[in-house]
C-alpha cells in the first residue's frame, strides 16, 4: 500500500513545513507545468497555514506576513519589522526605557494561527519578548496588538519551528471567548515565560484580559514553567514544541527535549534528546490532566528518538482495514530522525511512522489507571525534581478522565511505539502531510535538500509546499510510482500496490 515517489522541488534550504492540499485539479501530462511559486523579495518563509473553506494561503515569513490565493498570487502583505529591539530588554522598549543598546532587529514570525471564530489571524514573533498581532483574515488590517502586560509575552525565542500552539474557539466556562493553547521554548527565562499555557482569546483584541491565563489563582494558574531547580542543574533545558493537535476533548504536543535520565549535569558532557507526547483536557485551567510519554520508533535495531514533524489525519478504508480500525478514527504521521544526539543538526536518517490516535488514549489511560492504583511513581523528573509515589484511589477512571489534585503532573514509563511506514537515509525528512484519497492514505514527506518523497498510489493533484525562501504548487500527477512493500507484523499485513 505504500509506494514511493520523489518529486523534484526548486533546490532551496531546508523545508520547514509542508500542507496538503486538495486545491486544483490536475491532469496527467507528458510535460508538467513550471511549477507555480511565491518568493519574498528579502527573509526567508517560516510557517504556512491554510483556510480550511477558501483555501487561501496565509504565509508567516522573516519581517512579514503574506496573503496568497490558493495558486499562490499574492493578495495582500503587512509588514512587522525589523524592530528597534534587544532581547535583554524586559518589558520591551516601547513599553518601558532600557538601558541596553537598541538595534534594528528582524522580527521572525513564530507562530501562525487562524482564529475562525474572531476571523483573524494571530501572527506572533520573535521581538518585543514574543508579542502577537491580531490580523484581519480579509486584508491583513492589523486589529491589535497587545503588549502591555507580562501576560503578552510569550518568548524571545528566535528560533522558528520550536513554538506550537491550537486556538480553540469557545469553551466551558468562558462566557463566549476562546483559548490558545501554546507552548514554547523559554531558553532559561522560567521567571518570565511558562513553556505551556492556556491564554484568553478575547473578542476585542485591546481587551485588558486578552492572552490572560484562563485560570490563576495564588497557588494554581493554566501554566507550567520550567522548574529553577532543573536549569540549575541542567542550564541547557529546553522542550522544543514541534506540533499540536486537539481531537474530541483533548490537546495533544509533540515535543523534544533534553533527556536529563541520559544527559550529565556536566556541562562539557555529550546531550541526549526525548521525544514526547503530551495530553491535557481542553477543559482543564488548572493542568491537572497534564500527561506526557516517550514516543518514537525502531526499525531493525535502529531507534528514531528525534520528532521532526507531524500530522493528524483520518485512514483510507486500506489502510483502516489493515490496521482494524474504523474510517472515522485518527491516525498520526510522525517523522523522526535517527537517535537522540544533535537536536539542532539531526542525523539525515530518518524515518516516517504511523500511530493510531487509539493506542495512544489507551497506553495513556492504562498508566492513569496504573498509578490510581498506587502502582509506581509519577515519573516526571524535569518537572517534580523528585519521585513521588503515585496515591491509591478508588476512582474509576474512563477515557475523559481529566485529573485530581493529586497524582499528577504524570509521565509515562515506557515509549509509545510507532509502526515504521518508510525510512530514508540520505535526504532527511522534516515535514509531512497526509489525507485520504479515494479510501487510499496519501502521505507526502518533505526532505532538507528540497524534495518531496510520495506515499501511496499516483493521482492527478497538486500540493502546496512551504520552503524557507519561496512556496510552490507542486503536480503530483504523472509521477512513476515504485512500489514499496512493508510488513507490519503487529497487524499481520502487507501494505504493497502496484500501478
Amino acid at each position: 500500500m505504500w509506494p514511493v515517489v520523489t518529486v523534484p522541488l526548486p533546490r532551496g534550504p531546508f523545508l520547514v513545513h509542508v500542507a496538503l492540499l486538495l486545491l486544483v485539479g490536475g491532469g496527467r501530462a507528458a510535460t508538467p507545468a513550471p511549477f507555480r511559486t511565491f518568493a519574498p523579495l528579502e527573509g526567508g518563509l517560516t510557517h504556512l497555514v491554510v483556510h480550511n473553506k477558501t483555501g487561501e494561503v496565509y504565509v508567516g515569513a522573516i519581517n512579514w506576513i503574506f496573503k496568497l490565493s490558493s495558486n499562490l498570487t499574492k493578495l495582500r502583505s503587512h509588514v512587522t519589522g525589523p524592530v528597534v529591539d534587544n532581547e535583554k530588554c524586559y518589558p520591551p522598549p516601547g513599553v518601558q526605557s532600557c538601558h541596553h543598546e537598541l538595534v534594528q532587529t528582524s522580527n521572525v514570525n513564530k507562530l501562525l494561527l487562524l482564529d475562525y471564530g474572531q476571523n483573524r489571524l494571530i501572527a506572533c514573533g520573535s521581538t518585543s519578548q514574543g508579542i502577537c498581532q491580531f490580523l484581519r483574515l480579509d486584508d491583513l488590517f492589523k486589529l491589535g496588538e497587545p503588549h502591555h502586560r507580562k501576560e503578552h509575552y510569550l518568548s524571545s525565542v528566535s528560533e522558528s519551528g520550536t513554538m506550537s500552539g491550537v486556538v480553540i474557539s469557545g469553551y466551558t466556562g468562558g462566557g463566549g471567548t476562546g483559548k490558545m493553547f501554546v507552548g514554547t521554548p523559554i531558553e532559561g527565562k522560567s521567571e518570565y515565560f511558562p513553556t505551556l499555557s492556556s491564554r484568553k482569546l478575547m473578542a476585542n483584541e485591546e481587551n485588558a484580559d486578552m492572552f490572560s491565563f484562563v485560570y490563576q489563582d495564588e497557588f494554581v494558574s493554566s501554566q507550567l514553567k520550567i522548574p529553577s531547580d532543573t536549569l540549575s542543574k541542567f542550564p541547557s533545558f529546553d522542550i522544543y514544541y514541534i506540533y499540536s493537535f486537539s481531537s474530541e476533548q483533548f490537546i495533544y504536543y509533540l515535543t523534544l527535549q533534553l533527556d536529563t535520565q541520559l544527559t550529565s549535569p556536566d556541562a562539557s558532557g555529550e546531550q541526549f534528546f526525548t521525544s514526547k507526547i503530551v495530553r491535557l483536557c481542553v477543559d482543564d485551567p488548572k493542568f491537572y490532566s497534564y500527561v506526557e510519554f516517550p514516543i518514537g520508533c525502531t526499525r531493525d535495531g535502529v531507534e528514531y528518538r528525534l520528532v521532526q514533524d507531524a500530522f493528524l489525519s483520518r485512514p483510507g478504508a486500506r489502510l483502516a482495514r489493515s490496521l482494524g480500525l474504523s474510517e472515522r478514527d485518527e491516525v498520526l504521521f510522525v517523522i523522526f530522525a535517527q537517535g537522540q544526539k544533535n537536536r539542532a543538526k539531526p542525523p539525515k536518517e530518518s524515518v516516517l511512522c504511523l500511530f493510531t490516535l487509539r493506542k495512544i488514549k489507551q497506553k495513556i489511560k492504562e498508566r492513569i489507571q496504573s498509578c490510581y492504583r498506587g502502582e509506581g511513581k509519577l515519573s516526571l523528573p524535569w518537572l517534580l525534581n523528585k519521585e513521588l509515589a503515585c496515591i491509591n484511589s478508588p476512582l474509576q477512571i474512563d477515557d475523559n478522565f481529566c485529573g485530581q489534585d493529586f497524582n499528577q503532573p504524570l509521565g509515562g514509563t515506557t515509549t509509545i511505539e510507532g509502526l515504521p511506514v518508510f525510512i530514508d537515509k540520505d535526504e532527511g525528512m522534516t515535514a509531512v502531510a497526509a489525507y485520504d484519497y479515494r479510501g487510499n492514505t496519501v502521505a507526502f514527506a518533505g526532505t532538507r535538500t528540497g524534495r518531496i518523497k510520495k506515499v501511496s498510489s499516483c493521482f492527478t493533484k497538486n500540493i502546496i509546499t512551504a520552503l524557507q525562501r519561496h512556496a510552490a504548487v507542486v503536480p503530483v500527477g504523472g509521477c512513476v510510482c515504485v512500489c514499496v512493500c512493508v510488513i507490519h507484523t503487529p497487524f499481520n499485513s502487507t501494505w504493497c500496490s502496484h500501478y
